[in-house]
This record gives C-alpha cells, structure tokens and sequence, in this order.
C-alpha cells in the first residue's frame, strides 16, 4: 500500500513538473519564475542575406587584389571587400588607387579644366615670289633687229621710262616716211576741196595710229610731225621701277614681232607662297594678318595678309598654298628666299580645355586623368576639338573646374593597366569559402609541360592547364624558382606538376615541382 501511493505521488510530481516547464516556455517565464528571451526562429535567421566576397584587397591602399586571403610583404593581411559593405564599395573598372607616398615620389601634379578662349597660331613655311601682276615683258610688235643694248645685265635696276636698246626695223621706217607724207599733204590740201582734204586726213589717221600700235612713243611721234623727218631707230624704254629678271636680247639680234626681249618685275610689294597643312587650312581666311620672318634678317619681322588660299592640295605634302602679300620696302625681299610663315587664329569664343601634356593619346582614344581624392585618379576618355601650343578643347569627358593629371599621368596609367591586368586574371571571387586560413600564405597547384628553363635567371617557362584558385585559363607564362635547385631536374618537354605562390604583386614563384608519371 505504501508503496503504490510512493509511485503515484513520484507520477505526479514529473507531470506537474512537465506542465510548469511548458507553462513557462509559452509564457516566457523560466522554471524560477523569471522571464526569458524567446529563441530566434529559423525564419528570422534565414532572412539575414550573407554578404557576398569580392577579392582581398591591399591593405596599405596599393592597387593588388588577391581572390584568396594573403599577407603583404610586410605580414599584413589583406582586407575582405564584400559587395554592397559600408567603405568597402569595389571601386570602378576605370579608378585606380595609388598611394600618398607613391604620389609623391612620382611627381603627380593636377591642373583644374578651364574655359579660355583658345587662340592659336599656325605656322607654315613659304618662299619670296614675285607678285605675278607686276611682271612686265619688253616685245616689239614688228620685226627688227637690235642696234644697240642701253641696260645689258639681267638683275639690274632700272628706273620707269629708262632707255632699254634701240632697234632698227625697215617697217618702222617705212610707217614714219607714210605718216609725215600724209602729214604734208594735209597741209598742201588746205585749201582745196572737202573730200580731197579729208582723204588726205585719213591717211594720215591711218599712219598716226599704226605708230601707236607699235608703241612708239608720244614724244617720237611729235617730233616726227614737227620736224617730218624720219628716224632710223626706235628707242624702247622700261615701263615700271623695278629689276632686269631676263633679258634675250643680244647686240645686232634678229628678233620677230612678239618676241619678248626683256622681263622686268616691280619688287616694292612681293609674295610669300606658304605651303599650309591641311588639318590647318579651315582656320584661315582671306585678309588675316600674318607675321613673316626671313632667315636672312633674324632680327626682323615683316607684316603681311593673306589674299587668296589656293583651290588645290599637293598630295605629296598635304598642304595647300596660301598667298601673303607684303610690301617689300628698301628690297630685302628677294625672290626664291624661304619664309616661315606665322597666322594667328583667333577662338570663336570661350571652351572648356586643358593642358595639352594632360592627354593620353593610344592613337584610337584619348585619356584624361581625373582626380577624384587623395590617391584616387578615374580615367575618362575625351572627344578633343580645337589645340593651341599649350591646351586643347574638350568637347566631352571633362567639365570646367575638375582637376587633371598634367605630369606623371603615363606612369598612373601604367598602373591602372596593371590592376586592369591582374582583375582580368584573378578578379572572380571564389563560390566557396577559402579553404586556407588568412593567417598563411596561400599556394595554388599546376600541371604542365616545361617549355623553357634559363638557369641563370632561375626562371622556368611552363605550359600549364587551367588553375581553378585564380580562375586563370591554360596558357604559357614564366615562373620565378625559390632556389636553383627546383631547376636541377627541369627539362623542356617534361611534365610536372608545380605549387606556386605570389611572392609580390604579379611575381609568380614556383615553391614545389614534382614529375608527373604517364598513366
């Protein structure tokens, strides 16, 4: 009896005891009666998104990612970036990071965009002519010969109106004897009928003007009709001031009508023939002030405009002619002397530029640096219009007032290629977690064929397949070796199978080789 009613007060007691466990996790109460927090439920935790690896990045700021946990040289480990992690953004393709002291050492320097007008001046090389409508030719207009030469040297100057030769021609002779005969009987006739005396007039018309026409002068022709006697000889005089540029006659000659004897050229104002680029020949225009300087006189500068731009372009150079004319006061000008040309250009207006030293020109783009912080540089790709001798318009890319690289930009783009290069080869974050810790230096695996070995460099150059902790594809590339002796057993053609590591950033150092035996 005792012992039945032991076994169901024990019963009892452990259903009581269950029901105030109960009692007290539904309530929130513990078995001592004091409340409790309730448990996260599965749901609650599954709603926290785990954040996703991007790569390791430098921890001194240095633009080296890693797509495994490593050390710097110096026992740092690197610095998880995750995607969407406050200050941990991954930065843009086209931003490169570089350190304050790197900056400096490299003599990074910036200049602002700014809008300027964008004067410039276009130079061109050019040769002294002759202004072509002040070329004259000396030619009889009748047949002759010459009887005596007055200025007989070609070059020399001569003087409007001054003796050239005389010539002598049967013509000639006969046309004074016909006008001073005509002349006669115009004054024996008058006294005689109207149409005899306007005959006669006519005639003498006649001859007056077949003189004229062979350019005889006026003053020969009055003394012919005051004296009536004829001469054997016409003298030819020079027509302009200028120089003997080419003279054919020769003492006791034969010449034929329209024979040119003589050419003379009035060089008071000359011409400057500038041959101009053609990337330049929009900016010109005709009446531009232009600068001329002669090699002959460095100490002087002669002013001109420009009065025609010729309708050709020599395919050879890729220029066209441009014609300057310019007065040539005490003849310093000579024809055949070579000019340098000088046109300014005036900007339309006010245009966002920058220095010319700021452009990185690969020949299909150009490159400008922007600074975007202390060590941080975007590269932009630009659309350029108009250069003058120190800026260059930016249509597109870069507005007013950002600051630019202007030196040391090749070397920051140097490195930017370099972290372009290295996130091509081994930027893809890993799906699973790393399997080495981040307190060690993480080695990758390979096999292959040796391709080459140089053991004075200690380098190996081996043909491997894909390696999946870099996610890099099969290729050929060269390794460094920890000590001469992992190049002891190497030879071209043998497969082995390597463990690398990177020692320093894109320095790729073989630790390990072993043979690979054919299956």
């Amino acid at each position: 009896m005792k012992s039945g009613t032991g076994w169901m007060i024990g019963a009892l007691l452990v259903t009581l005891a269950g029901a105030g466990g109960y009692y007290a996790g539904t309530s929130g109460m513990n078995p001592a009666g004091l409340p409790t927090a309730a448990p996260a439920s599965a749901d609650a935790t599954a709603a926290k998104p785990e954040k996703k690896l991007l790569y390791y990045r430098n921890p001194m700021g240095l633009p080296d990612t890693s797509p495994s946990p490593k050390k710097d040289p110096m026992g740092m480990d690197y610095i998880a970036v995750y995607a969407g992690g406050a200050g941990e953004e991954p930065e843009a393709a086209n931003l490169v990071r570089i350190s304050t002291d790197k900056v400096q050492k490299l003599g990074v320097r910036t200049e602002a965009a700014q809008l300027r007008s964008l004067d410039r001046l276009v130079r061109a090389s050019g040769r002294i002519e002759p202004d072509e409508r002040r070329i004259y030719a000396i030619s009889p207009k009748f047949e002759g010969y010459v009887e005596r030469l007055h200025v007989n040297v070609t070059g020399q100057a001569v003087g409007r109106g001054q003796a050239l030769f005389e010539v002598y021609s049967p013509e000639l002779v006969s046309a004074q004897r016909e006008y001073a005969i005509a002349v006669q009987g115009v004054g024996s006739l008058k006294d005689a009928g109207g149409q005899a005396q306007a005959g006669m007039s006519q005639l003498a018309d006649a001859s007056l003007a077949r003189l004229r026409n062979w350019d005889i002068s006026e003053a020969q022709i009055k003394a012919l009709t005051e004296s009536g006697a004829t001469t054997r000889t016409l003298t030819f005089r020079s027509p302009v001031s200028g120089i003997v540029m080419e003279k054919k006659a020769l003492q006791g000659m034969r010449f034929m009508p329209g024979e040119a004897l003589y050419q003379i050229a009035d060089l008071s104002r000359v011409w400057v023939i500038a041959d101009v680029f053609e990337q330049d020949i929009g900016l010109l225009k005709n009446g531009a002030q232009t600068t001329v300087r002669i090699n002959a006189y460095p100490d002087k500068t002669f002013s001109g405009r420009v009065t025609y731009v010729y309708p050709t372009l020599s395919a050879e150079t890729r220029t066209v002619p441009v014609r300057v004319e310019l007065a040539n006061p005490g003849g310093l000008l000579k024809p055949g002397m070579f000019a340098q040309v000088e046109l300014p250009v005036a900007s339309q207006g006010k245009v966002v530029t920058v220095p010319v030293s700021a452009v990185i020109d690969s020949g299909t783009r150009q490159i400008v640096l922007v600074e975007q912080g202390a060590g941080r540089y975007e590269s932009r790709e630009v659309k350029l219009g108009a250069r003058s001798d120190s800026y260059v318009e930016v249509l597109d890319g870069v507005d007013d007032g950002e600051p630019v690289v202007v030196a040391a930009n090749f070397l920051i783009d140097a490195e930017s290629n370099l972290k372009a290069a290295l996130g091509g080869l081994g930027s893809a974050a890993p799906t699973a977690a790393p399997a080495a810790p981040a307190a060690r230096t993480v080695g990758h695996q390979a096999s292959g064929t040796v391709a080459g070995v140089d053991l004075k460099d200690g380098t190996v150059s081996l043909n491997h397949g894909p390696i999946a902790s870099l996610n890099w594809p099969a290729m050929t590339m060269e390794f460094k070796t920890a000590n001469a002796a992992l190049l002891q057993n190497l030879k071209p053609g043998a497969k082995v199978s390597v463990e690398f590591i990177e020692r320093q950033p894109g320095e790729w150092v073989i630790t390990s080789v072993k043979p690979l035996t054919s299956q």
